[in-house]
């Protein structure tokens, strides 16, 4: 069961990473928009669709890969302090009540909305000349479906967590700096930290 759980966290983890590239891509587009634009005084209608459709796209398509490193907003000035058991029976409660109805109606609604975008060859309305949306419509119901197969790892961790009592391991990612382990490997202690704190604060008081 663990390892078809990683398998799911990596498969969400090469979706998020690879679909990161975006930022890349639309960070040469608003460059290029720009010295076109008041450079060479040839702006392109398409343009400001294509930045929409790009970070739109770049935005739900990191939605499983967010949820799979358990990155998402949550307000935890409590939660952080609760056992494991508790806190994978509020989230696996939250999860059957909340994500699931809300994440399944995304995918039904976005197959519908794309279905019909393909029907018609939608063209976008909001600049003359404007790109096709239908595939950036597309989109839509194939992030929620990424989105709902985490979500269903998740709540199998919960299920996992209320067995055992602690959270089965994930697939590691870009995490924040760990101090300590910072300080162990260059080898400083907190004593040095302090006494170039107290020669910094000497030397400003005697240059002043």
């Amino acid at each position: 069961m663990q390892k078809l759980l990683l398998t799911v966290d990596k498969i969400s983890t090469f979706v998020g990473q690879t679909f990161s590239w975006l930022i890349v891509g639309l960070t040469f587009l608003i460059t290029y928009e720009i010295f076109s634009r008041y450079a060479l005084d040839a702006p392109h209608a398409y343009a400001f669709d294509m930045m929409l459709q790009m970070y739109g796209t770049l935005f739900m398509m990191s939605g499983a890969y967010t949820l799979s490193k358990n990155s998402h907003v949550r307000g935890d000035v409590l939660y952080g302090f609760f056992p494991p058991r508790l806190q994978a029976g509020l989230d696996l409660t939250l999860y059957v009540v909340f994500f699931l109805p809300g994440v399944c109606a995304l995918c039904w609604a976005g197959y519908t909305y794309a279905a019909e975008s393909w029907a018609i060859r939608e063209y976008s309305s909001i600049t003359s000349e404007g790109p096709p949306i239908y595939p950036f419509k597309t989109v839509i119901p194939v992030a929620g479906a990424f989105l709902l197969v985490q979500g269903i790892v998740e709540m199998i961790r919960c299920v996992i967590c209320l067995k055992r009592g602690q959270w089965p391991s994930r697939v590691q990612d870009v995490e924040e700096v760990d101090v300590d382990k910072l300080k162990e490997m260059v080898h400083v202690k907190d004593e040095d930290i302090a006494k170039l704190d107290e020669f910094v604060t000497a030397k400003k008081g005697s240059d002043s």
